[in-house]
């Protein structure tokens, strides 16, 4: 039965392209919205860490978490040390983590981050070779850009000022000390530094320009004044050769260790007042404190910094593209009852040009079942291959897309992943066949024998 379906498909090769084209068609796009959707919200979700709030800059929300927390966007603006050492101070009665973030720097379109060992906490990173960052210009590397980059332990690189690569390219070089295991979220695709080295780079730049740089080239501003990497200029050069220690990493790394020495740097930013960091990280102690819960409002109403909600930011950013993607799902289930219906017609009309086929199988001892049954297999056999076709060109480009994401975010995404709701459409795609083959089938149930061979 499959085979004389088959033959009585490809004996009109062209009515069977185009239903296979729309079907295919509307399948794969289908197919490559849910795929796109699950990734994009996993990698969001797994990316928000638990954070609670984001400190930063007076501007847009969303803007300062996109760029804080998944590193695709420009700061906002630069935060004085001076009005952050409140949420820095390891003893604050409402935070239980606070990560701070000098940004403003990359390598190769990966982003530097000037922060502390809690933003290894943060992620649940751990190292995979060599040691964590100490020391200014030293550079411990996430996974994905040892790995896109070939960095390896010793290795030295120049930072670019901003997310270009070779623009204002610093003169300081940094030194790879150490790689991190990869954690599946957006540090794998960071290099992680003090912010002394941040620091450091800027104060050499504006030194060398004769002028007054913003950590992240932009003429944001907290308090309307325009606020540099290292706070108010004092009029002399740095001499860099001049840090008054050099710090010895860890030899073990178990957790509070790390805690300790996270509380540390903090102290010794805290000490740091002529500086400027980006943005702050935080988790609370509690999540039913009501002062906490109350934190971001009193922060907007009371001071100079902004504080934004990751999830209250990313939930509206997921709804604005959701509309779209409805939208566009919407549009593909229309192409996928066209294609059906394309199938309807192209069963329908065949079967004036195959009534003396059918007849001669009712002769040959075939029943009106058998007739039934051939014609549901025609569409069943349509809106299979469809289905499979469908998914081939869904997955090739999400594979596509993946490799376009990948240059342009530095964000992962793959071609090879399959999800339970593609088996739910494969359910959703026979039954549209069977649908389309119902009226047809019927029709060829109700062959009359004697009449049809009669007209011959």
């Amino acid at each position: 039965m499959l085979k004389l379906s088959w033959k009585n498909l490809v004996n009109k090769p062209l009515n069977m392209a185009l239903s296979l084209i729309l079907f295919a068609l509307g399948v794969g796009l289908i197919s490559l919205l849910l795929n796109l959707n699950h990734q994009i919200e996993e990698r969001f979700n797994k990316n928000l860490a638990g954070v609670d709030l984001v400190l930063g800059a007076k501007g847009s929300p969303l803007q300062m978490i996109l760029c804080a927390m998944y590193h695709v966007d420009n700061p906002t603006g630069n935060i004085p040390v001076e009005k952050s050492k409140a949420f820095l101070n390891p003893k604050h009665p409402l935070l239980k983590q606070a990560v701070p973030l000098s940004l403003g720097d990359s390598y190769r379109n990966y982003r530097i981050v000037g922060t502390t060992y809690d933003i290894l906490q943060l992620y649940n990173a751990s190292l995979a070779e060599g040691n964590l960052w100490a020391n200014p210009m030293e550079a411990t590397v996430g996974a994905d850009v040892a790995d896109a980059l070939h960095l390896h332990i010793g290795d030295t690189f120049k930072s670019s000022h901003g997310l270009v690569e070779g623009i204002e390219e610093h003169e300081h070089d940094f030194k790879v000390v150490g790689i991190l295991k990869p954690a599946g979220s957006v540090i794998d695709q960071l290099i992680l530094t003090p912010s002394e080295s941040i620091w450091e780079s800027h104060a050499h730049a504006e030194s060398a320009d004769g002028g007054r740089e913003t950590m992240d080239g932009d003429t944001s501003t907290v308090d309307g004044g325009r606020q540099t990497i290292d706070g108010e200029h004092d009029g002399h050069d740095h001499d860099h050769g001049e840090h008054v220690h050099t710090k010895v990493a860890p030899t073990v790394y178990d957790s509070a260790t790390i805690s300790q020495l996270a509380e540390q740097q903090r102290l010794e930013m805290m000490e740091q007042t002529d500086k400027d960091i980006t943005a702050i990280l935080v988790k609370f102690r509690s999540r039913t404190n009501i002062q906490a819960l109350n934190m971001g409002r009193n922060i907007n109403e009371n001071t100079d910094l902004m504080a934004a909600s990751p999830p209250i930011e990313i939930a509206r950013l997921q709804t604005n593209l959701g509309l779209g993607a409805e939208a566009l799902k919407a549009l593909a289930w229309v192409i996928v009852v066209v294609s059906g219906l394309s199938i309807f017609i192209s069963l329908y009309s065949s079967l004036r040009d195959r009534r003396y086929e059918l007849a001669l199988m009712r002769v040959m001892g075939g029943s009106r079942g058998t007739l039934f049954q051939l014609i549901i297999t025609e569409g069943l056999l349509l809106a299979a291959m469809g289905y499979v076709l469908g998914i081939l060109l869904s997955h090739l480009g999400m594979a596509i897309l993946a490799g376009f994401m990948k240059n342009t975010y530095r964000y992962s995404f793959s071609g090879t992943q399959f999800l339970p709701e593609e088996g739910w459409l494969l359910l959703g795609a026979l039954a549209v066949g069977f649908v389309a083959a119902l009226i047809p089938a019927l029709q060829a149930r109700r062959t009359d024998i004697s009449e049809t061979l009669g007209n011959g």
